[in-house]
């Protein structure tokens, strides 16, 4: 790395996040369980912000735990609860799962409308939050938040809303799904991993919360 003059990216730091108890209806089903041996078991899903000229753009993302692709996304100006819908719905479209599907967000406030609950009941998904407070309980979306952030945010200056929009998409799409490797994959991109993966469903990896 000397040599060629090739340096690291050190990542901001960050708090340490506090153990808090959930609050009342709130289960933590996931558990930090984050390895899964099949598709389509395990959901995780959060919203970040990124800066423009003309203002913040918020992503909501859908990451697939098995093999971290995000299959779904949604790029808004604000954080109706729409971002968070849209993205969800891209990742039902995407994999069209035939089974019950764990989704793990955390306890914000777009994740606990009724029509966030009702969307996922409609579509045979089994909701999951973080504790409050506790960034870890959702850590495979905050290290992808994290390499976004490192690898493409910090380094540009967008100018428009529509020009963090695309370059975003380009991030997700063209590097981080399918070239980006992955320690957790073998050295894999997601994309090559679930291209060798079997796709056959493990029905103990996802419970009712009842």
């Amino acid at each position: 790395m000397r040599q060629s003059g090739i340096s690291a990216v050190s990542p901001r730091k960050r708090r340490n996040d506090s153990y808090a108890t959930p609050q009342r209806g709130e289960s933590n089903i996931l558990d930090r369980q984050f390895s899964r041996k099949e598709l389509d078991t395990a959901w995780v899903t959060d919203i970040t912000c990124i800066r423009t000229w003309e203002g913040w753009l918020y992503l909501a993302a859908v990451m697939d735990l098995a093999s971290r692709r995000i299959i779904g996304r949604s790029m808004q100006r604000t954080m109706h609860r729409d971002l968070v819908l849209q993205a969800l719905l891209a990742a039902i479209w995407h994999r069209r799962p035939k089974h019950a599907v764990l989704i793990h967000s955390d306890q914000g406030s777009q994740y606990a409308i009724d029509d966030w609950i009702r969307f996922c009941a409609e579509h045979n998904l089994v909701r999951s939050m973080s504790r409050r407070g506790n960034a870890c309980d959702n850590a495979a979306m905050e290290s992808f938040f994290a390499s976004l952030k490192k690898e493409r945010v910090r380094r540009r200056t967008y100018r428009t809303v529509a020009e963090a929009r695309a370059d975003v998409f380009n991030y997700i799409e063209a590097f981080y799904n399918r070239r980006r490797r992955h320690e957790h994959l073998g050295g894999l991109s997601p994309v090559q991993f679930e291209e060798i993966f079997p796709r056959t469903l493990d029905t103990e990896n996802v419970r009712d919360p009842a």
